[in-house]
């Protein structure tokens, strides 16, 4: 048990160093903790909607669960957590700070869930469960905490930006999980790209959230000075 517990918690706790670790000027951890906290409690909600949808033989169709009960209950609900918990809280006073916090939460859910799918299949999945599920949750965080930071900063598009907070993430979600439910023999020719090309799309996020948070440190500076 202590193996599939190090196992699924040791590589959401990496990629969250790492986004916490790009941070110019970091959040607090206890909020972080907090906001992770949330992201693993929303596992089990989530799990008995999609159980009394497939209970109930709804949503049978490999689209319609890959992108409606899978990607954007999940989501929908991450989402939802960040716009009622911290979107209007005094810590998130950046741009990047929305990448952080969204992270916190996308690996907490990323964490249990795993936890769970390791129990149930196995720790001889930790490997591939790290590599995909785990980052590409971690992945669709930074995409969502981008928009929300962009939105922020820039009241005159919040709007717009709250809805690509959630709508950009979806549909990558979705599209992932397609991949994997459509495409049995050679999967990895087309995941392993896909994840490529997310990771280099996230990690493009994440520089440009720096780089609006490095023009704010500087004009507070200047204005102190």
């Amino acid at each position: 048990m202590f193996a599939i517990l190090s196992a699924g918690i040791a590589p959401t706790l990496a990629l969250m160093a790492f986004f916490y670790l790009k941070d110019r000027i970091a959040e607090p951890l206890p909020l972080i903790i907090k906001m992770f906290i949330f992201g693993g409690l929303l596992v089990f909600p989530i799990m008995f909607i999609q159980y009394a949808f497939n209970a109930e033989e709804i949503a049978q169709n490999n689209f319609i669960q890959s992108f409606f009960l899978i990607a954007l209950i999940e989501e929908f609900f991450k989402w939802f957590i960040f716009i009622y918990i911290i979107y209007h809280h005094t810590e998130f006073d950046a741009h990047y700070d929305g990448i952080v916090y969204a992270v916190a939460i996308s690996l907490g859910f990323a964490t249990v869930e795993n936890i769970l799918y390791l129990i149930t299949n196995g720790i001889e999945y930790a490997f591939t469960r790290a590599l995909f599920p785990v980052s590409s949750h971690a992945i669709f965080g930074v995409i969502m905490g981008y928009y929300f930071g962009k939105s922020k900063m820039n009241q005159a598009n919040n709007r717009k930006n709250i809805i690509l907070a959630l709508c950009i993430p979806f549909l990558l979600h979705g599209l992932y999980n397609y991949i994997l439910k459509t495409v049995t023999s050679e999967w990895l020719f087309l995941l392993i790209p896909f994840m490529i090309l997310l990771w280099m799309y996230g990690l493009r996020k994440v520089k440009l959230a720096n780089q609006s948070k490095a023009k704010v440190v500087i004009h507070n500076e200047k204005q102190r000075a």
